[in-house]
């Protein structure tokens, strides 16, 4: 999925949103958070094991040029796994899903949700290669806001995600957001305490 987000129609969505409210929304949209490199690496490793047992069994190749070929195999392999998407969908998904989550979690904190004054901040998280989507909200808006309700708004973000609509995924998921705000945490005629702008990842 090609990261066609209009930036322009997101912060619009935010600053919509905001109005209605004193909490503060941050969209972060990222190409790949996964690192496959571990399995890019297992998974060479276990194609240049297996070349110089095919080899020796079905040519007669001396065992000095067969584990050449299983050198340039490895090196290959790990290449291909590790320049291409190809190492992304080899690795479980349990551990795609876990890094970005991790990443997510890292960047609400990054953002400066976590201080702002309201104690009421929304991080909007994608992450296209891991087709990965999660709001993370402050703690202080759990007594008012139930993971039902948070979990809507992630569905209309990852529906739209889904057929390829990324700006739209984004704008349902600030107006849903927006919503829960304002019944949690309406405006208190304070400043915006964050930037509105699409943060790009990679």
């Amino acid at each position: 999925m090609r990261d066609l987000a209009d930036e322009n129609a997101i912060i619009a969505a935010v600053r919509a949103a905001e109005s209605r409210t004193r909490g503060q929304i941050v969209c972060v949209l990222a190409r790949q958070v996964c690192d496959p490199s571990a399995f890019v690496a297992l998974y060479a490793a276990a194609l240049a094991l297996i070349t110089p047992w095919l080899l020796l069994e079905w040519t007669r190749w001396s065992a000095q040029f067969v584990f050449a070929v299983q050198i340039g195999v490895f090196v290959v392999a790990f290449l291909l796994m590790g320049w291409t998407r190809l190492g992304v969908i080899l690795t479980p998904r349990a551990v795609r899903r876990r890094q970005a989550f991790r990443v997510a979690q890292e960047q609400f904190v990054a953002r400066g949700l976590r201080r702002t004054s309201s104690r009421a901040g929304v991080l909007i998280f994608v992450s296209l290669a891991e087709h990965y989507a999660r709001i993370v909200a402050d703690e202080d808006l759990d007594d008012q806001i139930s993971e039902a309700e948070w979990r809507l708004a992630i569905e209309e973000l990852t529906v739209n995600l889904h057929e390829g609509r990324i700006t739209e995924g984004f704008v349902a998921a600030i107006a849903r957001s927006g919503d829960l705000l304002a019944r949690a945490a309406p405006p208190d005629g304070g400043a915006n305490e964050l930037p509105d702008h699409l943060v790009r990842l990679n």
